[in-house]
C-alpha cells in the first residue's frame, strides 16, 4: 500500500519500521521540526526522522499544517493511506479527506478511555490494571474516530510510565500491522466510540508532580510511576528538592510525611507508607536510596515536604 507516515517521538518508530517490514511503500514521512537540545542547544532531529533517513525515505517537517504547504506535499505524494502515530499536530479536514483509504491513528489507550495527549501517563496515575492500543480512523475531533482494532496488556504493579510506554510502542506496531493486513483483505470493521464512556488525558506538567503525603500510599505510588521519566514526582528534604524516581508501597504507618526508618527511606502517608528506592537530590545524580542514605544523616521522625 502507498503510505505517508506521520510521527515524531520514539513511540512512533516501531510502527514506521513495521510498515517497512510488511512491504508497504512508505513514500514520505512527516515529523515535527528539529529542536534544540542539550547544553549547547544543538538542533536535534526527532527519532522518526532519523529512522526514516536510514531507509532513504523523504522527510518533511512543516511547521504548520493549515497553510497549504503540507497539503501541497501530500497531493504530490498521492498516498492511498496516511498513518499517524504520536505526530503531535492536528490534521485539518482537507488532509484527513485526501487519501482514498483514509487516515489511521495508533493511540496508546483502550478508547474511548483516555483520549488526548497523555493516555499512558494517566492510565498509570489512575491505577489502571489494564491498558492497550487502539487503532482508529481519524476524524476532526480529538481521538473520537471510529475504532478498528484493540490489543490489551496488563499494567505491572510497579511498572513506570516509561516502561509501559516502551512496551506499548511495540504493541502498537503489531496492532498497526494487523490493522493494515485486515484492511487490505477487506476484513476491517469500524466501531463507533461511546462518548458516554470517554475520558480525557491531558499532557502532564510540573505543577501536579509534588507529592502530598496526606494521600494514601497507593495513590502516591501511582503518581510516582506515572510521572517517570517526566516530569518526575518530587518532595523536599530540609527545604531542598528531592525527586522520587521509584518507590514501592509499604505497610508501616505514622504521621504523614515523616521518615519511619533510619536505614531505609520509608515515609508515612495518609494510609500506609512508601519506601523510596531511587531518588535524586537537586544538583545530584539519580541514585538508589541505599546509596543516598550513605551520605545523609536522616533520622526517624524527620519530615519531608516542609520548606525548612
Amino acid at each position: 500500500m502507498r503510505i505517508v507516515f506521520m510521527g515524531t517521538p520514539d513511540f512512533a518508530v516501531p510502527s514506521l519500521n513495521q510498515l517497512i517490514e510488511d512491504g508497504h511503500e512508505v513514500v514520505g514521512v512527516f515529523a515535527q521540526p528539529d529542536k534544540p537540545k542539550g547544553r549547547g542547544y544543538k538542533l536535534t532531529p526527532p527519532p522518526v526522522k532519523e529512522a526514516a533517513l536510514k531507509h532513504n525515505i523523504p522527510v518533511y517537517q512543516p511547521s504548520k499544517m493549515r497553510d497549504g504547504e503540507a497539503l501541497s506535499i501530500l497531493q504530490e505524494l498521492k498516498p492511498e493511506l496516511i498513518v499517524v502515530v504520536a505526530y503531535g499536530k492536528i490534521l485539518p479536514k482537507e488532509i484527513l479527506e485526501l487519501p482514498p483509504k483514509g487516515c489511521i491513528n495508533v493511540h496508546g489507550s483502550l478508547l474511548p478511555k483516555y483520549r488526548g495527549a497523555g493516555p499512558i501517563q494517566w492510565s498509570v496515575i489512575n491505577g489502571e490494571k489494564i491498558t492497550g492500543i487502539t487503532t482508529m480512523y481519524m476524524g476532526e475531533g480529538l481521538d473520537t474516530g471510529d475504532m478498528l482494532l484493540k490489543e490489551e496488556t496488563p499494567i505491572g504493579e510497579n511498572e513506570t510510565c516509561g516502561e509501559l510506554h516502551d512496551r506499548l510502542s511495540v504493541i502498537g506496531a503489531h496492532c498497526l500491522g494487523e490493522t493494515l493486513k485486515q484492511l487490505e483483505q477487506g476484513k476491517l470493521t469500524a466501531t463507533k466510540q461511546n462518548d458516554a464512556e470517554a475520558s480525557y488525558a491531558p499532557m502532564l506538567d510540573k505543577e501536579i508532580a509534588r507529592l502530598d503525603f496526606t494521600k494514601p500510599a497507593r495513590e502516591l505510588h501511582n503518581q510516582i510511576r506515572g510521572m517517570s521519566p517526566w516530569p518526575v514526582a518530587y518532595t523536599t528534604l530540609n527545604g531542598t528538592l528531592l525527586k522520587i524516581h521509584r518507590a514501592v508501597v509499604s505497610a508501616e504507618s505514622g504521621e504523614p510525611g515523616t521518615l519511619l526508618d533510619k536505614k531505609r527511606m520509608i515515609v508515612a502517608c495518609g494510609e500506609g507508607s512508601l519506601e523510596f528506592l531511587e531518588v535524586q537530590m537537586a544538583g545530584s545524580k539519580r541514585m538508589s536510596a541505599a546509596d543516598f542514605l550513605r551520605g545523609k544523616q536522616l533520622a526517624p521522625g524527620q519530615k519531608l515536604g516542609t520548606e525548612e
